[in-house]
C-alpha cells in the first residue's frame, strides 16, 4: 500500500497510498518531495524568524499556511514554488500556532504572506509582511507575486486613460494620487503609504498635475481607473486615506462576488449544501487531528479518570457534524494548554459509550463538563469555539467566589495583582462586600458566583472591618465593587434585597462594553438587549474622532435607548455582505447605520454628506425619533430556514425496504474513521455491527447519489 517516486533508478521518496487521496494530494506530495530545498517546512515561529534573519538584505520570502498536506491550497503553493522557487524562498507550515503568533486573527483558511526581507539591511528591523487576501489558487498566487515584483509607486505625467501597468493586465485597478509641485514631497509620502496599504490589491501612481499633458478637474485629488476595458476613469475628492482604501477594496470585493456568481451559474444543477457545519467537516475530513493530546474515555475508565485528577470532558457524537467541528476547537485548546496546565483534557464518544453519557445527564451534543475533586461538575455553556473554551478553563483554575480575608488582600484583588495572570481572560473582577451578619445576602452572592464560574472572577469579603471598603468606595453594604482593569476604574453597585438571579443579571450587564466592537461571537449577547443597533462600519480600526463622538453621547445619556457599537470589516468580513444588503451600490466607509431589528426591521443611514459630529448625530437621531427620516431598506420579517428541506431518511428507508426487505444495519463511524483516507467511498458496502446500533452517520451525498448508491448496494446484496 505504498507509492514510490523515482528519478531514474534512484528512489527519492515513498508515500502511503492513503495520503494520495486525490489529484491535488498527488501533485502536492510529488512537488513537495522534488522541491525539498526550495520549500522549507517549519513548525515554530522561531524557525520562521531564523529564516527571515538569514535572508535579510538577500531575498524575499513567500510564507504559506495550509490546513493540511495534500490539500488544493498546498498544491497551489507547491506549483508556485516550482515556478518562483529560484527567485524567492518559499516557507510552509501546517501549524495553527505559527499563524496565530504572527497576529493573524482568522485562522480558518489557508494564508500566504509575502515577506519583504530583501530591502532590510538592519538585522534588528523586521521584514514587512503583505497578506494575500484572495483564496490560495495557482492563478491568484501568480497574480499576487507579480504585483509584489512591480514597482511600489510610479510617477506619471500623462492622461490616466492612456496609462497601463502590469496591474491592469492582472485585473487590478489603478489609483492615481494627484500631486502638484508645491506639495510634491507630502503627496509622495501619502502615495507611498497608500501603495503599501493597497499592495497586491491595486497599482498606485503619483500623477503630476503641473504637467501640460495632464488635463484633470481642479477639485479632484484622486483618480480611479478600473481594470475593465472601456470603463471611464473616475475623478474623486477623498480627504482621508481610509476612504481611498475603502473605495478600492469595495470595488475588488464586488468583482469577487460577481466572479463567484458566474462560477455558480456554470453548473445550475449542482446541489446546494445548506448545512455549512456539515460541509466544513466533510471538507476537513482528511485533516489529521492531534487526538493523542486528549484521553479517550470508556465505560471502564471514566470514573477512575475523573476521580483521579481534575478533568475537562468533551461528550460528543462521532456521527454529528457540530460535534466533529467542535472537536477541532477542543483539540486546538489542548495544543494551547500543552505543558502549561494540570487539567486533563479527555473525551467520550457518546455514539460508542451511550451509558456513560446517560449517567452524566448528557442529553445534547457536544457538551463539556469540568470535574474537580470535592466539587460538583461544572457545565460549559459558552460559544463552541477555541477562545471561549480556553477562557472557561483558565478562569476555573480558581474556585469562585474567592474568599478574601483582609482589606489589603481586597485592594490587591481589585487592582488585579492577586490574579494578574488571569486578567487577559477576565477584564472585570467583581467583589461582593457584606457585614458578617448578612448571611442570606452572602449565600445569594455565593450562588451567583458559582453560576458565573469560568466567565468572570468573583470574590467575597465579609470581615468586621468591611466599612473601610464601603467608605472608601462611597457605597452602603451589601454592595458589589466592579473593577474594570482596562479602564483602571472601580464602580460600586448597592445590593438591597437582591436575589441570586438578579445578581447574575447585574454582573452580566456590567460585563457588556459601552461601545463594543461587534463580532460574530458577541452579536447574540447584544441582540438580547432588544434595542435598535447603532452601528459604525469601519474598514480597520475605528477613527478616534468618531469614537469620541459616540462615547460623549453615551455619557450624556442620549443613546440609552440604542445599542451603540462598531464593526471592523477586516476582523469580521461578513460585515461587507451585510452592507451589500443595505446599500446598492456600496458608498465609501466609514458608514453609520441604525438598524431596528426587533420592531419593523427598518434600516436608516446617517447622511453621507455630513461629518459625524455630536451635533449632527444628535440632530439626526432626533429626526428619526420624530419620524422625519426615511429608511433605506426594510429587512424582511422571515424565519432563517435552510434553503432546502431536510432529507426524509425514514421514508427513503421505508421505500427501500418495501422493494428489498432484507437490509443490513450500517456500521457507525468513530472520529478516527473520519480521518481515514482509505477507499474514499464511492460505493458504500454496509456491514453488520455486532453491538446495537445507536446512531447512523450520514455521508456527504447529493440526493441523486443517495438513490444511485442505494441501488448499487441493493443489487450487490441481491447477487449475494
Amino acid at each position: 500500500m505504498k507509492a514510490y517516486l523515482f528519478r531514474g533508478n534512484i528512489l527519492l521518496r515513498e508515500f502511503p497510498t492513503d495520503s494520495l487521496f486525490d489529484v491535488n494530494a498527488i501533485v502536492a506530495h510529488v512537488l513537495f518531495a522534488l522541491l525539498f530545498n526550495e520549500v522549507k517546512y517549519i513548525t515554530t515561529l522561531e524557525d520562521l524568524q531564523n529564516i527571515e534573519n538569514a535572508l535579510k538584505g538577500k531575498a524575499n520570502i513567500a510564507f504559506a499556511y495550509v490546513r493540511a498536506i495534500g490539500t488544493s491550497e498546498h498544491r497551489a503553493v507547491m506549483e508556485a514554488a516550482f515556478v518562483y522557487g529560484t527567485t524567492y524562498q518559499f516557507v510552509l507550515t501546517t501549524e495553527i500556532a505559527v499563524l496565530e503568533s504572527i497576529g493573524t486573527e482568522d485562522i480558518e483558511y489557508a494564508h500566504l504572506y509575502f515577506l519583504h526581507c530583501k530591502p532590510v539591511l538592519d538585522f534588528i528591523q523586521q521584514c514587512r509582511r503583505t497578506l494575500m487576501e484572495q483564496p490560495l489558487t495557482t492563478l491568484n498566487i501568480h497574480r499576487f507575486i507579480k504585483t509584489m515584483e512591480a514597482p511600489l509607486l510610479t510617477e506619471v505625467a500623462k492622461d490616466p486613460q492612456q496609462v497601463s501597468t502590469i496591474h491592469l493586465q492582472l485585473g487590478l485597478p489603478l489609483v492615481f494620487i494627484v500631486s502638484q509641485q508645491v506639495t510634491y514631497e507630502a503627496d509622495r509620502r501619502t502615495a507611498e503609504w497608500v501603495a503599501w496599504r493597497l499592495l497586491g490589491k491595486a497599482g498606485v501612481l503619483l500623477l503630476l498635475r503641473d504637467s501640460l499633458e495632464v488635463n484633470i478637474p481642479q477639485h479632484a485629488n484622486v483618480v480611479f481607473k478600473r481594470a475593465e476595458e472601456g470603463m471611464p476613469v473616475e475623478y474623486l475628492v477623498l480627504d482621508d486615506i481610509d476612504l481611498i482604501i475603502s473605495r478600492v477594496e469595495s470595488n475588488v470585493h464586488t468583482q469577487e462576488i460577481q466572479e463567484d456568481e458566474d462560477d455558480d451559474m456554470e453548473d445550475p444543477d449542482m446541489e446546494t449544501e445548506d448545512d455549512e457545519v456539515a460541509e466544513t467537516v466533510y471538507r476537513d475530513r482528511k485533516r489529521q487531528l492531534p487526538l493523542e493530546l486528549t484521553v479517550e474515555l470508556t465505560e471502564e475508565t471514566f470514573n477512575t479518570t475523573v476521580m483521579a485528577s481534575d478533568s475537562i470532558v468533551l461528550f460528543y457524537a462521532g456521527w454529528e457534524a457540530v460535534s466533529m467541528a467542535f472537536l477541532q476547537s477542543y483539540l486546538d485548546v489542548a495544543v494551547k494548554l500543552k505543558g502549561t496546565s494540570n487539567m486533563l483534557l479527555s473525551r467520550v464518544n457518546c455514539g460508542d459509550w451511550s451509558d456513560v453519557c446517560t449517567k452524566q445527564n448528557v442529553t445534547e451534543f457536544p457538551f463539556v463538563k469540568m470535574y474537580k475533586k470535592g466539587e460538583n461538575p461544572v457545565s460549559y455553556a459558552g460559544m463552541l469555539g477555541t477562545e471561549d473554551l480556553l477562557k472557561f478553563i483558565q478562569l476555573n483554575r480558581i474556585s469562585c467566589p474567592v474568599n478574601i480575608t483582609s482589606v489589603q488582600e481586597a485592594e490587591e484583588y481589585l487592582s488585579g495583582k492577586l490574579f494578574e495572570d488571569l486578567l487577559s481572560y477576565s477584564s472585570v473582577s467583581v467583589l461582593g462586600i457584606f457585614s458578617p451578619t448578612m448571611t442570606r445576602a452572602i449565600e445569594d452572592f455565593t450562588e451567583a458566583g458559582n453560576y458565573l464560574r469560568g466567565y468572570v472572577i468573583t470574590g467575597v469579603y465579609s470581615e468586621e472591618d468591611v466599612l473601610i471598603l464601603s467608605n472608601k468606595y462611597t457605597t452602603t453594604i451589601p454592595a458589589l465593587l466592579l473593577a474594570r482593569h482596562k479602564e483602571g476604574k472601580i464602580e460600586s453597585i448597592p445590593l438591597a434585597n437582591t436575589q441570586a438571579q438578579d445578581i447574575v443579571q447585574i454582573i452580566t450587564n456590567a460585563l457588556l462594553e459601552t461601545f463594543p466592537e461587534i463580532t460574530v461571537e458577541n452579536l447574540p449577547t447584544y441582540l438580547r438587549l432588544q434595542k435598535p443597533l447603532l452601528i459604525l462600519f469601519s474598514d480597520g480600526s475605528i477613527n478616534h474622532k468618531y469614537e469620541e463622538v459616540i462615547l460623549t453621547l453615551i455619557k450624556q445619556k442620549h443613546l440609552d435607548s440604542l445599542t451603540p457599537c462598531w464593526l471592523n470589516l477586516k476582523n469580521t468580513p461578513v460585515g461587507r455582505g451585510i452592507l451589500q444588503a443595505y446599500f446598492d451600490p456600496l458608498p465609501p466607509l466609514p458608514l453609520l447605520v441604525l438598524v431596528n431589528l426587533h420592531s419593523g426591521g427598518q434600516v436608516f443611514a446617517f447622511p453621507s454628506d455630513q461629518s459625524i459630529t455630536e451635533q449632527n448625530l444628535l440632530l439626526w437621531l432626533q429626526k428619526l425619533e420624530a419620524g422625519l427620516e426615511s429608511y433605506i431598506r426594510i429587512l424582511p420579517a422571515e424565519e432563517w430556514k435552510p434553503p432546502l428541506p431536510a432529507y426524509d431518511f425514514l421514508s427513503m428507508m421505508d421505500d427501500a425496504t418495501s422493494q428489498h426487505p432484507i437490509r443490513k444495519a450500517p456500521k457507525c463511524m468513530k472520529e478516527t474513521d473520519v480521518q481515514e483516507n482509505d477507499k474514499e467511498q464511492h460505493e458504500d458496502k454496509s456491514t453488520v455491527r455486532k453491538e446495537p446500533v445507536e446512531t447512523l452517520r450520514i455521508k456527504h451525498w447529493s440526493r441523486s447519489n443517495w438513490f444511485k448508491e442505494a441501488e448499487k448496494s441493493f443489487r450487490h446484496e441481491k447477487e449475494l
